[in-house]
């Protein structure tokens, strides 16, 4: 019997490419485990924040090598659109209007100036259109997740610019993790109207898990974000259409409205929301879906140029400013109609 061996490079393309990636997807799985033993000991830090950290610190400390890019670059695009689609199964629309029409109206209007709002601003600091979108999408909606899926759906945007966006989400979604409480209890709010409020006005859907485990309002709080994270798909369409249809020349053929991760989110939304989805997957899918997007946020923090960051220091004048924009229309929506 003759058993013939190939070379590497007689290999097809294929697992050439998978081999490529190995390196790449190893460290975002080493990542993934040490944000995964942090978290655990410091559950204020969600997995995702602890990822985008490890990777803007290897990225800014010690260098990323050549070797680690195609796998990097592997996760942070395409293990990010697996994790936004399964995200779609958290959501359930009857619970989100279960919250009452004065509710969802708060997260409308403080979900809509903002991404309204904040290109304008970051136009007059004189930030990039790309850059200030991106910005504009991960305040408003829901941080990491919403800034890959504009990303990916329009043109114009580059690494810096969703790696300074990433920089806004992590930084002041952080922070919100302490100041929420303490400003909450420093005015009086009840304990709905604090839910309403971090649900609203903060970035992650793990940072407002954070808050409303510590404060008793888990549920609301929780619920209320997951209504922000239903407009993803509608504003990201929208923008969309909106850019490739000002910007695309008439010979050319034009990408779809809604691309094909996005259209999976909705569809995961739609199974859970009439109930299609055994109750073992809707335990299971939230703790997958993190450790996906830890995966993928170290492979995008690995873009962050922190140095480039502070130097400039427009992108996180914009996200200071976007975030007390959503936290203030937010608030006054809470204190008035909850």
């Amino acid at each position: 019997m003759n058993f013939t061996t190939r070379a590497p490079h007689d290999r097809p393309p294929g697992d050439r490419l998978r081999d490529d990636r190995l390196p790449g997807v190893g460290a975002a799985a080493l990542a993934v485990v040490f944000a995964l033993v942090v978290n655990r000991f410091v559950p204020v830090l969600s997995p995702a924040a602890i990822a985008v950290v490890s990777g803007a610190a290897l990225a800014n400390l010690v260098g990323v090598g050549e070797r680690l890019k195609p796998g990097l670059r592997f996760v942070a695009k395409r293990v990010l659109r697996i994790a936004i689609v399964l995200l779609g199964l958290q959501i359930a629309v009857p619970q989100v209007l279960a919250l009452g029409w004065r509710t969802v109206a708060i997260v409308v209007v403080a979900t809509g100036v903002t991404f309204t709002l904040t290109p304008l601003i970051g136009r007059r600091l004189g930030l990039t259109p790309g850059a200030s979108l991106l910005v504009a999408t991960g305040v408003s909606i829901c941080g990491a997740a919403a800034i890959a899926a504009m990303r990916e759906s329009t043109d114009g945007s580059s690494d810096e610019d969703a790696a300074g966006a990433l920089s806004v989400v992590v930084l002041y979604g952080t922070a919100a993790i302490a100041v929420v409480p303490l400003a909450a209890s420093w005015l009086g709010l009840s304990a709905t109207q604090l839910g309403v409020w971090a649900g609203a006005a903060v970035h992650e859907v793990a940072q407002v898990a954070a808050i409303g485990a510590a404060s008793g309002v888990l549920a609301t709080a929780v619920t209320v974000k997951l209504g922000r994270v239903i407009l993803l798909a509608p504003i990201v369409a929208l923008t969309s259409y909106r850019r490739r249809h000002d910007h695309a020349r008439p010979d050319t053929k034009r990408p779809p409205v809604i691309p094909l991760f996005v259209a999976g989110f909705l569809a995961m939304v739609a199974l859970r929301s009439g109930g299609l989805v055994p109750a073992a997957v809707t335990t299971v899918i939230p703790q997958l879906t993190n450790v996906l997007m830890a995966a993928a946020l170290f492979g995008l923090g690995t873009g962050i140029d922190a140095r480039a960051l502070i130097k400039d220091g427009r992108t996180l004048l914009l996200g200071a400013m976007a975030t007390g924009l959503i936290g203030t229309i937010s608030l006054a929506g809470a204190m008035l109609l909850v």
